[in-house]
């Protein structure tokens, strides 16, 4: 497995590690519940670094970009990032990433951990003459800072105020001697922070943020928790190469204007949608995990993407895909835990509806 810079630092704090995409990662530190808890009500910083990072630049970056991603590019102003998915030719979803546009002619890929390999094979070999590939991955460490405090530890750990920024918007600033971009975005729903910087410059800042009396290390088992709550997809549950993304997002974050590849199946599926993702809650804390079945009365219509307890909730949560007549909300379904069937209604996405993400 590979380590990100952090490994020693998690070592140290006494995480438990697993591994994660190909990495030996930390999946928790106090405890889920504790640090979901702490990054709902003040600040957590995750380390992100073996996320991927790709520069695509020249004159032709854009035009390709548009082929690639399923989301507008052309419209992406200088310090915007947008989500969107890449597809292969069938319309299956590679990977769901963001693009930031760093220049005219210069974005910044971020992938995931899992798929960054696939995904430069496949950029590498569909772009044309005039664009220029980077894999940054190797230079480029990514530590997010996430909670309704976030901000303020910031600006006490970098000894200066952060620029102002909206919802997905990013900017690049000197502190600590060390140039970092930053940029609004998140993966828990709270307002949030995620950092690009010199790898080589990365235990300084994780060190100082987590002295800082309102922040703690967070794991991936409370990013998860804190996800599924929001409703986020998840690459290899909610999205994959069997499928469109259509299923999973019902056409956002894909633009039906331009062409890109798989856009043929996309307009089926956004046509005449085979299953849908919906939101499950139960009545209790009995969890749902990937793969279990979902019934309406005897007939099995479904199954499990994820599924877990909804710490901020008090009972459990899943997200399912159905055939879309009985993805109607409000509804009762059945889902099969363990070999026993508990009720569980279908409710609109997302199921914590309090999040600080967008201020």
């Amino acid at each position: 497995m590979k380590n990100t810079p952090l490994h020693e630092q998690h070592i140290q704090l006494g995480a438990r590690m697993g591994e994660f995409g190909g990495w030996d990662m930390p999946i928790q530190y106090a405890g889920i519940l504790q640090e979901h808890e702490q990054t709902r009500t003040k600040a957590s910083i995750f380390d992100i670094c073996h996320m991927g990072e790709f520069e695509l630049s020249g004159e032709t970056a854009l035009q390709d970009l548009e082929q690639l991603l399923t989301c507008n590019v052309q419209s992406l102003e200088v310090g915007q990032v947008r989500y969107g998915f890449m597809l292969n030719a069938a319309g299956g979803t590679i990977d769901d990433l963001t693009c930031y546009r760093l220049d005219a002619d210069r974005f910044m890929l971020v992938v995931n951990a899992g798929t960054a390999d696939k995904d430069a094979e496949w950029i590498k070999s569909r772009i044309s003459d005039g664009t220029s590939f980077a894999d940054l991955s190797p230079e480029t460490a990514k530590l997010d800072v996430q909670g309704p405090r976030s901000r303020e530890v910031l600006e006490d750990v970098l000894e200066c105020m952060l620029p102002d920024l909206g919802y997905f918007r990013f900017k690049e600033f000197q502190a600590l001697d060390s140039s970092f971009m930053t940029s609004r975005t998140g993966y828990t729903g709270e307002w949030g922070y995620e950092i690009y910087l010199p790898t080589e410059a990365t235990a300084e800042l994780w060190d100082k943020i987590v002295a800082h009396d309102l922040c703690e290390p967070g794991g991936l088992g409370a990013r998860d928790t804190l996800r599924l709550e929001m409703g986020y997809p998840l690459y290899g549950h909610e999205l994959s190469e069997a499928r469109t993304p259509v299923a999973t997002s019902r056409g956002a974050f894909i633009s039906t204007k331009k062409d890109f590849i798989g856009k043929e199946n996309v307009d089926v599926d956004l046509d005449d949608p085979k299953v849908l993702l919906i939101g499950l809650k139960f009545s209790s804390k009995r969890a749902a995990r990937e793969h279990d079945k979902i019934f309406f009365e005897d007939i099995e219509i479904g199954e499990v993407t994820s599924g877990s307890v909804a710490p901020s909730l008090g009972q459990a949560v899943a997200m399912a895909f159905v055939e879309p007549e009985f993805a109607d909300y409000g509804r009762t379904l059945d889902v099969e835990i363990r070999g026993k069937r508990f009720p569980a209604e279908v409710v609109d996405l997302p199921f914590y509806k309090n999040g600080t993400a967008r201020g």
